[in-house]
């Protein structure tokens, strides 16, 4: 059990990363949304079901904590694309393609 506890560490770590790596990379508001919030959220289940492996007498809590990531997660993510979009925050968007070739 260890083995796939560390495993999914390892996994929830690097998902993660990616999670933040998204934020410092992509070109606006709403793709670091969908970076951040995706990777993070995967990211967050991974190390918390290793959490789960490593111990699992804590199961009930484990799975309280997973039902409010997954709730609250999209919720914020779409409240602050919401907000950037009143605020007048255009979508990056690349440039159409010509249609003659």
């Amino acid at each position: 059990m260890s083995l796939i506890a560390d495993l999914l560490l390892l996994l929830g770590a690097f998902f993660i990363f990616l999670a933040a790596l998204g934020l410092l990379r992509m070109p606006d508001v709403y793709t670091c949304l969908q970076a951040g919030t995706k990777a993070a959220t995967l990211g967050a289940i991974a190390v918390i079901t290793s959490v789960l492996f490593d111990h699992p007498e804590w199961w009930g809590k484990l799975l309280v904590i997973l039902f409010f990531i997954l709730l609250t997660s999209p919720v914020g993510s779409s409240t602050i694309a919401r907000s950037a979009f009143i605020l007048g925050h255009k979508p990056w968007h690349t440039p159409p393609k010509d249609e003659t070739s």
